[in-house]
Parts: C-alpha cells; sequence; structure tokens
C-alpha cells in the first residue's frame, strides 16, 4: 500500500504567518552570512560584494514566483515534494524531496559546527575549553527536543534566537557608520572597479546564503490560513534577508578598510569590527548571538527536514516508520529524529577524522546547495505545467519559469567552473551518486508497489481539491 497509515497526526492550525517567517529566517540565517560568508563574497567581488547579494536576492525572487504559484493553491506536510509531483510527475517530486533531504540535512550540519565555533569561543572567554563533540551533542540534543516536543516551542525559539542575534548585529553596524561619520563609501560605488569577470562568482555565494527561504513549505498541514501566510512568508523573508545582506555586507567592507589584514582574509569580522570601533565587550553578546543563530538554523532544518521525510513515508516510498507521528506531541518524531541523529553523526566522524570546524562548516554548506539547485529548478519548472492542467497558465507565467532557470544556471555552472580545488571539485559527483541511489530506490519501489502511483496520486488530488475548493470559496 502506498499511502502509509500514519500513528498519530500532525498539530494543525498552530503555526502562524510568524512562526513561519521565523522557520524561513532561521534556514536563511542571515547570522551565518554576517559572521563567516561575507568575507568569502569579498574574496570574489570585493568592493562590490553588496550587489552580488542583491543581484542574488533578484534571481530567488523568480524561484519564490513559481513556487508560489503553488503555495497559494494548496499545501501540505513536505509540500515542495507534491508541488514538484503535480507538474512533473511523481518520480520527479520524489527526487525533487530526495534532494532537499539532502539540502536540509547538509546546512543542519553547517548549524552545528557554526554553533560549536561560537560556544567554544565563549567558553575560552571564560577559560573554559570543550571538546567539538560535546557541543555537537549539546546543539543536537536540545534541538530535537524542540523539534520532537512542539512545533510552536520550535518556531518560537528560532524567532528569539534569530531575532537577539540579528539585533546585536545591527547595532553594531550603526556604531561602525556612526564611527565613520555615516559618511557614504564612494569606493564602494565606484563603477570603474565593479569586478565583472567574477560577479557571476559572487551571485554563487548569494545564492546559497540566501537558500532555505522556502522551509515554510514544509509546514503546510500545520500552518494557519497557509494559502496566504505561506506564500507571504517566503517573499518577506527573502526580501528582508536580501536587504539584510546589502546592508551588512556594505557595513562589514567599510569597516574593515585600513585593517591590517584584509576583509577575505579574517574569520570572524563581527568581533573585528567590535575591536576597531574600540568597543571589545561586544564580542560577548555577538558571539552569544551566533551561537543561539546557529542552533536556530539546526533546529529548523531539523523540522523542516523531517517534514520531508514525513511526506515521503506517508506515500510508502520511505520506511513506514517515518511516516509516524507522536500521539501527544503531533510532531513526525521519527523522521526529526533522524534528521537530529545523522546532523550529529557525520560531523562527529569528520571530527574523528581530523578535519577543522570551519572546513566541515564550509564543506557542508557547499554540498548542501546542490540539493537545494536541484529542488528551485524542478519546482520553476513544475510551475507552468501545473498552471497549464488547470487552465490558469499566462505568458508571464512562462517567462517567469524560463528567467528562474536561466538565472538558476549560474550557481549550478559555477559550482563546477572553474574547477574548485580539492575535496570541493569532488563535492558535484558525491551528489550526483546520492541522487543516483534517490532514483535507484524510486524505481525500485514503484516496481515492487505497482499500485502506489495511483494511490499517491489520489491522495495529492484529495488534498488539492480540498484547496482548490477553499480559493473557489473566497
Amino acid at each position: 500500500m502506498a499511502t502509509q497509515t500514519t500513528s498519530g497526526k500532525l498539530k494543525a492550525n498552530c503555526l502562524g504567518f510568524t512562526e513561519l517567517l521565523a522557520q524561513n529566517v532561521a534556514l536563511i540565517s542571515p547570522t551565518m552570512t554576517a559572521a563567516l560568508i561575507i568575507p568569502v563574497m569579498y574574496s570574489n567581488t570585493g568592493d562590490w560584494s553588496w550587489l552580488s547579494y542583491a543581484l542574488g536576492t533578484v534571481m530567488l525572487l523568480f524561484v519564490a514566483f513559481n513556487l508560489n504559484q503553488f503555495t497559494k493553491r494548496s499545501t501540505s506536510a513536505g509540500s515542495m515534494y507534491a508541488y514538484i509531483c503535480r507538474g512533473l510527475g511523481l518520480t520527479a517530486g520524489a527526487i525533487g524531496g530526495w534532494a532537499l533531504i539532502w539540502a536540509y540535512l547538509g546546512i543542519a550540519m553547517a548549524g552545528v559546527t557554526g554553533f560549536t565555533v561560537f560556544s567554544g569561543k565563549l567558553l575560552s572567554m571564560m577559560g573554559i575549553n570543550a571538546p567539538p563533540i560535546l557541543l555537537f551533542a549539546v546543539c543536537v540534543a536540545v534541538s530535537w527536543f524542540c523539534a520532537w516536543k512542539n512545533v510552536n516551542l520550535s518556531a518560537r525559539a528560532m524567532l528569539i534566537c534569530e531575532a537577539l542575534s540579528i539585533a546585536f548585529i545591527l547595532f553594531l553596524s550603526f556604531v561602525v557608520l556612526g564611527h565613520h561619520g555615516f559618511a557614504v563609501d564612494t569606493a564602494q560605488f565606484d563603477t570603474k572597479t565593479i569586478p565583472w569577470s567574477s560577479i557571476g562568482l559572487g551571485v554563487v555565494v548569494a545564492v546559497f546564503s540566501l537558500v532555505g527561504f522556502e522551509a515554510a513549505t514544509a509546514f503546510g498541514d500545520e500552518a494557519k490560513n497557509p494559502l496566504k501566510t505561506v506564500p507571504a512568508s517566503i517573499y518577506v523573508s527573502l526580501i528582508i534577508s536580501g536587504i539584510f545582506f546589502v546592508f551588512i555586507t556594505y557595513v562589514e567592507v567599510l569597516g574593515t578598510r585600513g585593517y591590517s589584514t584584509t576583509l577575505d582574509k579574517i574569520d570572524q569580522p563581527l568581533n573585528i569590527l567590535a575591536q576597531m570601533v574600540k568597543m571589545p565587550i561586544l564580542q560577548i553578546p555577538l558571539s552569544a548571538g551566533a551561537m543561539l543563530s546557529f542552533f536556530a538554523l539546526n533546529l529548523s532544518c531539523v523540522s523542516a527536514g523531517g517534514r520531508i521525510i514525513y511526506a515521503l513515508g506517508r506515500h510508502g516510498i520511505l520506511p513506514p516508520a517515518t511516516a509516524s507521528a507522536h500521539d501527544t506531541n503531533e510532531t513526525p518524531h521519527i523522521a526529526v529524529t533522524i534528521m537530529a541523529v545523522l546532523s550529529f553523526v557525520i560531523p562527529t566522524l569528520a571530527i574523528l577524522g581530523h578535519q577543522a570546524l570551519l572546513d566541515i562548516f564550509n564543506d557542508a554548506g557547499t554540498c548542501a546547495a546542490f540539493g537545494f539547485v536541484v529542488a528551485y529548478g524542478l519546482v520553476s519548472a513544475a510551475a507552468p505545467v501545473y498552471l497549464k492542467k488547470i487552465g490558469e497558465l499566462k505568458p508571464l507565467d512562462i517567462a517567469g519559469c524560463a528567467a528562474s532557470l536561466l538565472l538558476l544556471a549560474v550557481p549550478a555552472i559555477g559550482s563546477v567552473y572553474p574547477v574548485p580545488p580539492p575535496p570541493v571539485s569532488y563535492f558535484p559527483y558525491v551528489f550526483l551518486a546520492y541522487l543516483a541511489v534517490g532514483a535507484i530506490w524510486i524505481a525500485a519501489f514503484y516496481r515492487r508497489q505497482p499500485t502506489a502511483s495511483g494511490l499517491i496520486k489520489e491522495d495529492l488530488d484529495q488534498s488539492h481539491a480540498r484547496y482548490m475548493g477553499a480559493v473557489a470559496g473566497e
């Protein structure tokens, strides 16, 4: 039987717009970019780094446009998987879901390692040296408990953590601007210095910084008024994060100008800025805020990735146990436990293999990006096909799809050409091997369950009809 009988159900109508926005923003993790990624951007595009973030935001707004063709018409747990199914068929949908599990797991591991970097720094200020594996365990254990116990608790924890961190960063930013007399840094707007040859690489970094804006789609069964709150949360999270990235990039480039080390060689730019404006005391709340933000990042990925696993489990593509929901907590407890355990075990094995924390962080984030690009490409291609099926396709929709796919080709190609140094050069092939395993698994499932396609289509059609009826009744 394709559609599994679940133990319990997810808690309905419990996440409002604010909680959904928190899911998206926590997965984008603005703090991660401000604390660790902007120096990487600067190494590619120098004084024009802010422009790459602006272009990356516009690029992903086209993806959001295609995604929201679905979100404003139907929703369910793990919706991205269901959306691709409706446009491109069940096999493409399952592969999209498989890619998203990879993506969310990679970012979850980045969250664990980022938490460990900044919690370790805080502890070192107190003269305490904690082993990374212990800090991994603390982060994942608390994250798992929140995801297992209560989806509202998870959302509120993420909202508080990310809000505190962003507040500290914005405070520092305005102190830096005041330190420079709020004068405009004309060097960042000198068109003669635009690095045209490397803008593409900058956009790749920007897109990878912004992935995760779609996280709310995984919580369709738990959202209040999902046909409005989910699409709104997607647009708002992408726009506010893009604006934040442009602003904080401008500030970091301005603030570190004249420092003994250039921005691309600085591994903790926020702490350096605090030192340069003679407010070293800010390093404590900045590190604490970053630590909380990376915890929220792990929690968001464990929660969102767990719901993708849950959705695939409901249709029998993954083992039936993954389709279980806790009778009391009404959370996908088996699925989130799998995500949490993997986000602890894999970095732990890397540490035992003598890899550096920042290398694990960078490698996990780079690998995760491939999964997002595949899922975004599939949902963009699925949108006009779906709209044609329901008789609502317009020329603007075709143009939006074409623009999205064309723009997504930039980070896709930029990830493999020019060929990066090892081990990054091997990552695309590792991901392709993972996709191949998924495709074989999915094909074997349909071979074993010849009636599965009909049952899955029936389940998707019932969900779609229910929400289309809601739209018609408005």
